[in-house]
Order: structure tokens, then sequence, then C-alpha cells
């Protein structure tokens, strides 16, 4: 564990260095952070593994540190060491995260989140040919590692549905399309993007009648809650800024996207799925 600690270190000296010694702006402060991020490719609103182009959170970030003049280095890692790495404070930072996902390494410490960065919508996606058949039909269930599928909980629970995970969207997917499982549980506009890459699977679609619901994406710290306080400035006040990002993005509104969906498939309020 140390090891991995010192191993860190020395990655974001080495990275920092060429930087430092170009800096000549008095904007600019010498304060660099380091970000944990999830190993997953979960475009386009992260995939922190990528050497160039990596995704809405990141583009945030950066014009965030464009305007305050903190840096940020970010080392993607296992979903698994995220929490580990925070506590032991390895990171300064941890994205994605959200205050609603429990995890027992952190969860009585006192992490401070940021407003979101990234608003997400979680759907069930099935083929074409099963849209509308309803929640009886779905009895095994792909779900990225790093997922929990809490809106499938009461159905896990009873033994109605197995949960099976994958290593990435695409080998969900894969199973999908293969009829090894009903169903994944994926977030919308990742499993889009991964989709237009691969034609020949699908056609998939995100049915309303299933489980799904938003979810954000924050920053958390536990040892710098004022760059959080600054993010949190920066977010509320530049909107129209990050609005345009998300445009670059492709990421649609998620009302919008749910009302154009529902009206795609002809549901109803009275017909969409809703929490028991």
């Amino acid at each position: 564990m140390k090891r991995f600690g010192n191993s860190i270190r020395r990655f974001v000296q080495m990275a920092v260095l060429p930087v430092t010694c170009t800096l000549s702006s008095p904007f600019v402060s010498a304060d660099t952070y380091i970000v944990g991020a999830q190993n997953i490719e979960y475009y386009p609103y992260y995939n922190f593994s990528s050497d160039h182009e990596k995704g809405l959170g990141w583009a945030i970030l950066e014009a965030f540190s464009k305007q305050s003049g903190h840096r940020f280095v970010y080392l993607s890692m296992p979903v698994k060491r995220l929490q580990i790495e925070l506590k032991k404070g390895n990171v300064d930072f941890v994205f994605p995260d959200n205050a609603r996902w429990y995890d027992q390494i952190t969860h009585s410490l006192n992490k401070v989140y940021s407003e979101p960065l990234a608003e997400t919508f979680a759907v069930t996606l099935v083929k074409t040919d099963n849209l509308g058949k309803g929640i009886t039909h779905i009895t095994k269930l792909a779900t990225p590692d790093g997922f929990s599928p809490v809106k499938w909980e009461q159905q896990i629970k009873n033994g109605t549905v197995k949960v099976t995970g994958v290593n990435s969207i695409y080998d969900g997917l894969n199973l999908l399309q293969s009829d090894k499982v009903d169903a994944l549980d994926v977030e919308y506009n990742a499993a889009k993007n991964v989709a237009r890459r691969f034609p020949q699977m699908g056609p998939f679609a995100a049915d309303l009648t299933l489980p799904h619901n938003v979810v954000s994406f924050s920053l958390s710290t536990l040892r710098h809650p004022e760059i959080i306080a600054e993010l949190n400035t920066f977010i509320l006040s530049e909107s129209e800024s990050i609005n345009k990002i998300k445009a670059k993005y492709g990421i649609e509104d998620t009302k919008q996207l749910i009302e154009r969906l529902m009206e795609e498939q002809h549901v109803s309020a009275d017909t969409r799925w809703t929490p028991l």
C-alpha cells in the first residue's frame, strides 16, 4: 500500500515539473491536486484512461482549472481503490462520486461533495423487439462493474432477477445482443456512444416502462472543502459555459430526453416506471 502511494507521488512530480518550469502568469497557482478517477470508459462523461479526450467531467474540471489556477492531475484506477486512496491521502479528490453511493471505507468520514458536474440518465436497455414487454420479462440483468443496480433491488432480493457483472459497456451490449441477458442496466448516453461505434449490434432501446433514474456525478474530497466551495461557485456562475461544454459532447437535457423517449415509445405518465 505504501509502495502505491509512493508511485503516485513520483508520477505527480514528473507530470508537474515541465509545467511549473513554464508558469509565468501571476494568475496561475502552483497548487496541484490529484484526482482519482474510475478506470472505466464511460464516455461522454469520462474516460480517464485516454491520452487525449477524457470526457465531460474532465472538460469542466479543466475549465475550472483555467479560471482558478488550480492544477489537476488525473489518475485512473480500479473503482475499489478510489475510496481507499482518498482515505489514505494518496489522492485529493475522487470523480465520479455521489453522496447517495454507500461505501464502507469513507461513509463515516466528513466527505464533501461538489455540485453535480454531470447529470446522467441510468436506464434499462433492451432489444428494440422486446420494448414494452414489462418487468416480468426481465430475469437476467447485466450491469457494469463498479455500479450497483439499486433500481432492481427488490427483484434481486426476491430472486426473480439474476445480475451479471461486466467489465465494460461493450461486454454488456454483447451479452444483450446474444440473448445471454434480457437487459442491461446502464447510462443512456454512455451506452449510445458505444453502440454507435458497433453498428452491427442492436438495435437497442431504453425502456421507460422499466427501472430508470437520474444520477448525478460530483467531485468529492476529505481534505480540501475550500476547493469544492470554489468549484461550486464556478459551476453555479458559469452555467452558460458549462452548457456549451455539454453540447459539445452531445449530451441532451435529461428532462427533454425523457419527454422525447416517452413520446417515441407512446409511454404516458401512468405507464412509465415509477419506484414503489
